[in-house]
């Protein structure tokens, strides 16, 4: 056997133990620099674990994943964004969320510079999608999208708040069960898509009745204010309240909140619904006193990386579509106990994030499921012995 041969055979068996059977690995994949620009912040329990598995992903698919914190602040993200595309020493990849349709401008600054670009959540709506078109258009580096389903999410949500009150009859003396509706805002399109899963709900559903659709900010504190003055109102219109549809798990435990001080007992006489699987939620869903907090969905920040990975490896996850969509779950007292340890001490290192990745002819078809997350959790450290 020649000298040339052996090098080659001994570069093919150290492929074949570093990458994952049945997956795309480039000849020559490096290790990638992504900068995600959050729209929270700091310490906003939803985008930190985001960010956080982004990170964790990050570590298992060789790529270092740079943080930059908005704080909730449309003009510092854009700030933000330009900052990173002016880089002498561009990333391979930016993350941005339209929240606020913010993200426009950064997707073209980004354009102009050969940046490449992901957006994740929140893609674009109105004329700004009009203009620009489809990811791969107009804006060449605009790579695609990650998002979820809410719309399905916000329906499930509201259909088990309908079921519940059905089987236990909290019917108002009108025959109809009376419903609050709280959303995060008017103009975010994750906040949209949640609150038309709502209205699909109930419109198929005539004895349901949503008496208010109120906006709280996507806090704790306003949705506490609302519900409370909701519940005053209802109180004098001799109205049954028989559940809190809330937009997101802060403004269900507002609402948690404003109800056990109003006397009513949340989980027994009134059920309450949030989204986004915060460890507070499923404490209260443990107790009993939440029915469920649908979600999953901070895992767009690792899916985002399997993505990017894939996509610099040859894979092009546009190849079935540059629009990926990701489902959610809804966590109940049925299945906390599968996940509920994960969420609490945010331990995402457990997840292989490389058993996500496409297997070999099938780039862009993933499966992101709470099924396949289970499924893909190492033990935590110490379980079993």
């Amino acid at each position: 056997m020649t000298i040339f041969l052996r090098i080659l055979l001994a570069a093919g068996m150290a492929c074949a133990v570093l990458a994952p059977p049945g997956h795309i690995v480039a000849a020559d994949a490096k290790s990638l620099d992504i900068v995600f620009v959050s729209p929270g912040k700091t310490g906003e329990v939803y985008w930190d674990m985001v960010a956080q598995t982004m990170q964790a992903a990050g570590r298992k698919l060789d790529a270092h994943v740079e943080v930059l914190t908005s704080e909730r602040n449309y003009r510092i993200m854009q700030e933000l964004g330009f900052g990173v595309v002016a880089r002498a020493d561009k990333p391979d990849f930016l993350i941005l969320s339209n929240e606020e349709s913010a993200a426009v401008p950064i997707l073209e600054a980004a354009e102009a510079a050969g940046v490449k670009t992901l957006l994740l959540s929140n893609t674009l709506i109105g004329e700004d999608a009009k203009r620009l078109g489809p990811p791969r258009s107009k804006l060449t580096t605009w790579l695609g999208d990650i998002t979820t389903d809410l719309q399905t999410a916000g329906a499930r949500m509201a259909n088990a708040l309908i079921a519940t009150a059905r089987a236990e009859k909290w019917q108002s003396p009108d025959g109809k069960i009376h419903i609050l509706g709280i959303g995060g805002d008017e103009i975010t399109p994750a906040s949209i898509a949640r609150n038309a899963g709502l209205k699909l709900a109930v419109d198929a559903a005539p004895d349901v009745v949503v008496d208010r659709m109120l906006y709280a900010n996507w806090t704790q504190s306003e949705a506490e204010q609302v519900t409370a003055n909701y519940l005053g109102w209802a109180a004098r219109k001799e109205i049954r309240p028989a559940g809190v549809w809330a937009g997101n798990d802060p403004m269900a435990l507002g609402a948690l909140r404003a109800i056990t001080a109003a006397g009513l007992l949340p989980g027994r006489n009134i059920e309450v619904v949030g989204l986004n699987w915060s460890e507070e939620a499923l404490r209260e869903i443990r107790a009993g006193r939440l029915l469920l907090s649908d979600g999953g969905h901070f895992l767009l920040g690792g899916w985002s990386i399997v993505l990017l990975r894939d996509y610099a490896d040859g894979c092009d996850f546009a190849d079935a579509s540059p629009r990926v969509e990701a489902r959610t779950s809804a966590i109940t007292r049925d299945n906390l106990a599968s996940v509920g340890d994960l969420i609490k001490t945010r331990a995402f290192d457990r997840i292989d994030f490389t058993r996500f990745r496409a297997k070999a002819g099938r780039c862009g078809r993933y499966d992101f499921s709470l099924d396949a997350l289970i499924t893909s959790l190492s033990r935590p450290d110490g379980a079993g012995e």
